[in-house]
């Protein structure tokens, strides 16, 4: 008979969790190091966000200004949108998982696309919920599918766009079609942490969805194009009655002093931005070309990475397992190089690697390292 377990018990869908694990940023050996593993902008931030961090550095004994209140009015003056409406997070996580907890419980379904983020089922599973894996079309979200999976036990619809770590996104009229199809009681959630580097013309990261519907929050992160993952900042524009709900749960001191204070420098800095905008722009078309002229398949994307996948085309799914094989060799030939990218089982997408766009001499250092790999 099995002895029972001593000390206190989680809640049992706790253990269903698998920890999220972030792209890796050592390779050892290697005399070169090139992240493009974890979606990080190669420029790093604005030097106005350092200098504003190193003015603080003396004030580490005051606690911050815990509504972030200069922070949101920065951030309502680039966006045009309210302050009163932006409530600020630990990164745009935070936010996401605090929606979990306020909107959803034991019992209810929180709907995502097959593969999204991570973090989203991540959410629903430490409340209690179920997440609802919808499967895509092409690799991009499914309205339709997504609309005959809502049920009267979902609560919460998660939608990247762009996704990760696909790269694709929904179109200003599909993202509208999409809410115009939920229940009132459903909450879109539409996660546009790369919203800075699409350049198409018919995108919205859904701001006017916000202004003109009281079930649908836009969440934004300082990590990407802004270069400030290591201080975590995120933020979301809400309904009244969402962000009101958001700031009775969050930490009373939930940003730190040098995260506001950095957002609101590298908000001040839009030039940095719409360099970085424009270099991923190129870099991104260049690598696509180079890479599928080596033979292998690059998805479309509207971010700022690639995803790649080393499945033969000619072939049937017999040959998923050797795909996979062949994608995770592929990644360990580059890390030998000192060349980290992410790989996509986690994802579902064992056969595929994630590549960050980097400086311009990362990505010819990609290219002729899976020229290599490749043997051409």
């Amino acid at each position: 008979m099995t002895a029972p377990p001593s000390g206190p018990l989680a809640r049992p869908q706790i253990l269903s969790i698998t920890p999220y694990v972030g792209g890796e940023s050592h390779a050892p050996g290697a005399k070169q190091q090139i992240r493009l593993a974890a979606n990080e902008t190669p420029f790093g931030p604005s030097p106005a966000a350092v200098a504003a961090c190193r003015a603080l550095a003396g004030d580490l004994h005051r606690y911050p200004d815990g509504g972030s209140t200069a922070l949101r009015a920065a951030i309502a003056a680039t966006h045009g949108i309210e302050a009163e409406q932006i409530v600020c997070g630990t990164g745009s996580d935070e936010l996401i998982t605090l929606l979990a907890v306020a909107y959803a419980d034991t019992g209810c379904e929180v709907i995502h696309t097959a593969h999204a983020f991570l973090v989203y089922g991540i959410a629903a599973r430490s409340v209690g919920a179920t997440p609802m894996p919808v499967a895509e079309r092409s690799l991009t979200a499914d309205v339709d599918a997504i609309l005959s999976a809502i049920t009267d036990r979902t609560r919460l619809v998660y939608l990247a766009n762009p996704n990760n770590p696909t790269g694709t996104y929904l179109p200003t009229e599909e993202l509208a079609r999409l809410q115009a199809g939920l229940p009132a009681h459903v909450l879109l959630v539409i996660d546009a942490a790369y919203a800075e580097y699409v350049t198409a013309t018919n995108y919205d990261p859904g701001i006017a969805l916000v202004r003109a519907h009281p079930n649908v929050v836009m969440t934004r992160t300082f990590s990407k194009i802004y270069g400030l993952g290591a201080v975590r900042l995120g933020w979301a524009y809400c309904p009244p009655a969402v962000a009101d709900i958001l700031n009775r749960i969050r930490g009373p001191f939930n940003v730190n002093a040098m995260a506001q204070a950095a957002g609101m420098a590298a908000l001040a800095d839009q030039e940095r931005v719409a360099m970085a905008r424009a270099h991923n722009a190129e870099w991104r078309i260049w690598t696509a070309e180079r890479l599928r002229d080596l033979g292998l398949t690059v998805h479309p994307t509207a971010a700022n990475f690639l995803l790649v996948s080393f499945a033969d085309a000619t072939r049937g799914t017999a040959d998923a397992d050797a795909a996979a094989e062949r994608a995770e060799a592929a990644r360990q030939y580059l890390k030998r190089s000192g060349i980290l990218v992410r790989q996509m089982g986690g994802y579902g997408l064992p056969d595929c690697l994630r590549i960050t766009i980097g400086l311009a001499d990362d990505m010819r250092a990609v290219v002729k390292a899976l020229a290599g790999f490749l043997g051409r």
